[in-house]
């Protein structure tokens, strides 16, 4: 009937196209190429010409594509195949000319979508019919062994006279008598059935031309509701929901009939053992309505086919396909030249990342996506993009909604922690100075806005724990003045409503040697320089035996030589009082039993740093001898003496109970 796929075609046979057709206008970009209006030359006739390039990775689509074509268009429902043709041409590239019928309706999606917009939705009876005609079409393909394989809104063409076209082959399957099952996982990701994406990863697994029947339920979805189903999700992760959720339904089942969902719940049966085939479903009850009405219905749809051109309110959503072998990786075409998601360029190299993130920055758009990743470039200044305004924007949005940003990734988890009651976890990394600390307070802020803390108590303290830790656990360095010099891991909890009621916050990785030796240009952890300011603001250094007139060792650097540096910095000062009120909020105790003296210290953090920060400006002796370093100490004026060769190693014991004394629980 047709060529068996395997058997090459030679391009350079086919007839030069210039001869017969004429290009008029373009009419939009598929997958491969270019569409465009063409006007035969002979008879004046007018027809569609997907223009390709015939380069290796695509042959066996387009000989895929023509096979089927050649063989399989005599069809009704089917696009009608003109011929293809090769076009010669040394300075822009050879040419692949598909000529097909042409449908001048657009396609079903753009009618769906148009309807949509103006308030309007489509009729269940048309749905029927244009469900209908396609159910006829795929019976035609499946019954001579085809699969189509990328059904679809945007595959289902309509013609000005009323007619449902199936197009687009190039993904198409021809089955044997000895192979009547596939195991190649392509397709459009949204429509993709649960058997087909399980090709990607299980060996064994194949599946039959029931995929069809998943993917035009899905269409029946999108002719309803206007997108499919996790069309507000990236692809990639829309292939790992899928077969692991439960079959989808209209996203307002209440506002269509019986019928109508259970036309598509028989459709969306995940185990396509028990799904029906195409034979099956010309016979349900829904289908069975267009019986006798094809005349009226058919009018009805170039109706609204007409009004939906004049009116123009289509807006093209174009959804690239994918196409794997079994151990193969995963691939997908995009078209777009400036995205929001990287994810969807169909070339990706360093050169054309960076082109992207340049381009956005430039433009004030300092988030790109890349997949589920989002990409902040740190602009170094302070934007408008995180108002409260800006926080509503995003609280329970689809993600194509709005521009990326960081409140987005927060919505996401949340919603994924309400609606699924499953852990979820938010990782931020980058190098020095990329933003990760304001990231995390960012994240932290929108989580407590979605959490809708019961308390306002609550809340603060969620928000100030982390500027409270950041304190003891920053310092400036030569290339950032407020590096984390250690690992934070946060840890949020909710109630299954979505109430948070707590919060853990943990360290690990302190840079302990910070305490006593810092790098060349370097400082010493922030608290020290905020009590240091903080104390003298309030006359009570001599309280904790510390000099204002010499600058404590551990806090000099060849940028600060003086403590009236340190004293007169209006930041430190400010910060002091910021890390008091923390402490205030939080409720924080801190009870360190001495060495030798079984004396505590008072509620409040400030003691401690002050008094233990008088051992680290002492001078080491020379007489005395190096096994005195072992020696415990307490930390009384009277006992500094014996502090001259331990400084070190006793405060760093000390230090890190301080920051271990913040693993605490928040609720």
């Amino acid at each position: 009937m047709f060529p068996q796929s395997g058997k090459s075609i030679v391009f350079d046979n086919f007839p030069d196209p210039t001869n017969t057709w004429e290009i008029i206008e373009t009419i939009g970009k598929g997958t491969y190429g270019k569409v465009y209006k063409v006007l035969n030359k002979k008879d004046g006739s007018k027809a569609a010409v997907k223009i390709l390039d015939p380069i290796h990775d695509i042959d066996e689509e387009i000989e895929a594509e023509y096979n089927i074509l050649k063989g399989l268009s005599d069809h009704p429902n089917v696009v009608k195949f003109f011929g293809m043709f090769y076009k010669k041409d040394l300075k822009c590239g050879d040419q692949l000319w598909l000529v097909l019928e042409l449908c001048n309706g657009g396609s079903v999606t753009d009618l769906a979508k148009g309807m949509l917009k103006r308030g309007d939705r489509m009729d269940e009876a048309i749905i029927a019919y244009i469900l209908h005609e396609a159910l006829m079409g795929l019976q035609h393909l499946h019954i001579n062994k085809t699969i189509h394989r990328d059904v679809k809104g945007n595959n289902i063409l309509l013609t000005t006279q009323g007619g449902v076209k199936l197009v687009d082959f190039g993904v198409s399957a021809q089955l044997t008598n000895t192979r009547l099952r596939r195991n190649t996982s392509v397709g459009t990701p949204f429509w993709m059935a649960p058997e087909v994406i399980a090709c990607e990863q299980q060996l064994d697994s194949t599946y039959d031309a029931r995929c069809d029947v998943w993917s035009l339920g899905i269409t029946a979805i999108e002719l309803g509701d206007g997108d499919p189903p996790l069309s507000d999700l990236h692809p990639m992760r829309a292939l790992f929901k899928i077969p692991r959720n439960p079959p989808p339904t209209l996203h307002q089942p209440e506002l269509w009939s019986h019928d109508f969902n259970d036309f598509i719940s028989r459709c969306l049966i995940k185990d396509f053992e028990l799904r029906p085939n195409v034979l099956d479903l010309l016979q349900h009850v829904f289908i069975k309505q267009t019986v006798g009405r094809e005349k009226i219905l058919q009018k009805q749809l170039i109706e609204l086919t007409d009004l939906n051109q004049q009116i123009g309110l289509i807006e093209k959503t174009r959804h690239e396909r994918i196409h794997t072998k079994k151990g193969g990786h995963l691939k997908m075409q995009s078209a777009a030249d400036e995205v929001e998601d990287l994810a969807t360029l169909e070339a990706l190299d360093e050169n054309i990342v960076t082109e992207q993130l340049q381009s956005r920055y430039s433009r004030d758009q300092i988030y790109t996506y890349v997949g589920d990743i989002l990409i902040a470039v740190n602009p170094f200044r302070k934007m408008e993009i995180y108002t409260p305004q800006h926080t509503k924007m995003y609280i329970g949005a689809k993600r194509t909604a709005n521009p990326p940003h960081i409140f987005a990734v927060a919505d996401i988890a949340y919603q994924s922690v309400v609606s699924y009651n499953t852990d979820q976890c938010v990782v931020i990394s980058g190098e020095s100075g990329a933003g990760k600390t304001e990231s995390a307070h960012l994240l932290v802020q929108q989580l407590t806005v979605l959490g809708k803390a019961n308390n306002r108590t609550l809340q603060e303290k969620i928000l100030l724990v982390n500027s409270l830790v950041e304190a003891f656990g920053n310092a400036c360095t030569a290339i950032n003045d407020n590096s984390s010099r250690f690992g934070k891991y946060l840890e949020m909890k909710f109630t299954c409503g979505g109430t948070v009621v707590g919060a853990k916050i943990c360290e690990y990785l302190l840079e302990k040697s910070r305490v006593v030796h810092q790098a060349v240009g370097e400082r010493n952890f922030h608290i020290f320089y905020y009590v240091y300011a903080g104390l003298a603001d309030r006359k009570k250094l001599a309280h904790y035996k510390l000099s204002d007139s010499k600058t404590p060792k551990y806090l000099c650097n060849e940028h600060i030589k003086l403590g009236p540096d340190i004293v007169s910095n209006a930041f430190y000062k400010e910060q002091f009082d910021a890390v008091e009120q923390c402490f205030k909020v939080i409720g924080f105790t801190l009870e360190v039993e001495k060495l030798h003296h079984k004396e505590k210290f008072p509620p409040t953090g400030f003691p401690l740093i002050a008094c233990t920060s008088r051992p680290l400006s002492l001078d080491r002796q020379p007489d005395q001898r190096a096994a005195e370093a072992r020696q415990p100490a307490g930390v009384r004026g009277q006992t500094y003496a014996t502090l001259y060769q331990c400084k070190g190693f006793y405060f760093l014991k000390l230090y890190q109970s301080m920051l271990e004394t913040h693993n605490c629980d928040l609720s």
